[in-house]
């Protein structure tokens, strides 16, 4: 079994959350390389927030916190490029850095455990309102990911993803460690619905 301690990196303008959906588009030479071992070794790579730089070339910063990506889905796009449908894994912790001769950054990580599942508050009830509206609206992009909106932790990646704010914001919604903190702050975010109780969430 491979060691998934060591893992090929995508730097990205974005921030990847645990169980949420991200479709790539593939050109380079050095991640259609590590796409095909990615998948024939069931590994995941890792998604990095880049600070400062490109997606293409060398990246000079990126976030030291990222989400392990896992591909569900592949297929040719209309330009005949590879297009891939990934789901976030753990957060992980990089360790170490370094680029292959091909290009490819490639990191040692501490994966950070997704913690125990913590049942959602009623006082959160309205976040999982919100979330379960939105993705009524975005049933195509969210087609494989699996709902679990009495779960706090899942509520509040969700929404945290869905919002849209700064990406450093997001960073810092990521590395929050504890479910309830993340909503707690989500919840000065995200105004209150007009005639929304905060009761039970939709059906």
């Amino acid at each position: 079994m491979a060691d998934d301690s060591i893992i090929p990196l995508f730097p990205l303008h974005t921030v990847l959350f645990p169980g949420g959906p991200l479709p790539l588009r593939i050109f380079e030479t050095r991640y259609t390389d590590m796409v095909g071992r990615c998948m024939r070794e069931q590994l995941p790579f890792g998604v990095l927030m880049i600070e400062e730089g490109d997606e293409a070339g060398a990246v000079a910063t990126t976030a030291a916190v990222g989400c392990g990506a896992r591909i569900v889905d592949f297929g040719t796009l209309s330009d005949g490029l590879l297009g891939i449908t990934c789901i976030g894994d753990r957060r992980f912790r990089v360790q170490r850095v370094w680029r292959e001769p091909d290009g490819l950054n490639v990191g040692a990580v501490e994966w950070i455990a997704n913690g125990a599942t913590i049942a959602l508050p009623p006082e959160y009830a309205r976040l999982a309102s919100t979330v379960r509206r939105a993705l009524g609206e975005l049933e195509d992009h969210y087609q494989h990911v699996e709902r679990h909106y009495e779960d706090a932790a899942w509520v509040g990646n969700r929404l945290a993803e869905l919002l849209p704010i700064d990406l450093s914001d997001k960073q810092a919604l990521l590395e929050i460690e504890d479910p309830l903190a993340r909503l707690e702050a989500l919840l000065t975010i995200v105004p209150p619905v007009p005639g929304e109780d905060g009761g039970q969430s939709e059906i």
